[in-house]
Formats: structure tokens, C-alpha cells, sequence
């Protein structure tokens, strides 16, 4: 067996002005959709990567970054091979609406938070909602640390 080594990665809940989350189509997931993140670098700050990853992703720039959950997936079977990962999620601001996607998506969708659910949500992100949605208390959810998933 190889060594799995933890992977840290970082997402973003990005709203807009109107209060609605990006939520982007992707063929990494199955054509479902997902947030945009991705692998924090070697010597990266995690709120770096967001901003960076968020850039790269949907040219979007982002402010008001707040932690949202703390998950890890060790050897889920969401992927084909062994894979150890840390996500790291936060909420964050744009004040943009217009979304210039890279290769990494295929298409995007501005939802309103009581829609989400219409919307076929890939990897850990309907599951990520389900909780965080529980303890939704203003604009913002309190953190959650949850998702120790096993295959």
C-alpha cells in the first residue's frame, strides 16, 4: 500500500452583492456542480491560496474571508484512488458579478441560498450545505469541523 500524505486544500462560498452563492459545473465532478478551490502550494497561506485559487478559477475578487468548516475525506470513494484531504472552507465577499471561468469549469450559476438544493451538488458540497445551513444565523454560519469519510 502507498503512503497517503494529507492533502490541504481550500474552497470559497462566495456571495455577491444580491446575498447568492457561485456555485460552478464541473467534468472533475461529474458534470455536477461544486465551489471553487483548490491545493494550498508549498509555503501558501490558506487565505493566499483562496484568493489565488478564486482568481484563477472565476477571475472574481473576494474580501471578508471568514472560516466556514474544517473537513477531511481520507480514502473516499468520491475518488478513484487513495487520496487524504484536509478542506479548508471559508465564506468571502465579491462585489462582481460577471464570472470569467478557466478549463477547471464548464459553466456557473449565481443560487440563492433557499435554492441550492435544486441544483445537483457534487463531491462533499451537499453534505458540506446540509450542516452548515444548520447553523445559519445571520449572512454567515458559525464553522463546522466535521467529514471524516472512510471508503
Amino acid at each position: 500500500m502507498k503512503s497517503i500524505y494529507p492533502e490541504p486544500t481550500v474552497s470559497a462560498i462566495i456571495f455577491n452583492p444580491k446575498n447568492e452563492i457561485l456555485l460552478c459545473k464541473s467534468a472533475k465532478w461529474n458534470n455536477q456542480y461544486v465551489i471553487p478551490g483548490g491545493h494550498i502550494e508549498k509555503g501558501e497561506k490558506m487565505e493566499e491560496a483562496l484568493i489565488r485559487e478564486v482568481k484563477e478559477e472565476t477571475e472574481l475578487d473576494i474580501y471578508d474571508l471568514q472560516l466556514a468548516s474544517v473537513q477531511e475525506s481520507v480514502n473516499s470513494d468520491h475518488f478513484e484512488e487513495m487520496r487524504h484531504f484536509i478542506f479548508i472552507d471559508y465564506t468571502c465577499k465579491t462585489d462582481q458579478y460577471e464570472v470569467k471561468l478557466n478549463d477547471e469549469a464548464d459553466g456557473f450559476v449565481w443560487v440563492a441560498l433557499e435554492k441550492l438544493f435544486d441544483y445537483d451538488l457534487g463531491g462533499f458540497v451537499r453534505p458540506f450545505f446540509e450542516e452548515w445551513l444548520k447553523g445559519k444565523n445571520s449572512d454567515y454560519c458559525k464553522p463546522i469541523y466535521y467529514g471524516y469519510a472512510k471508503k
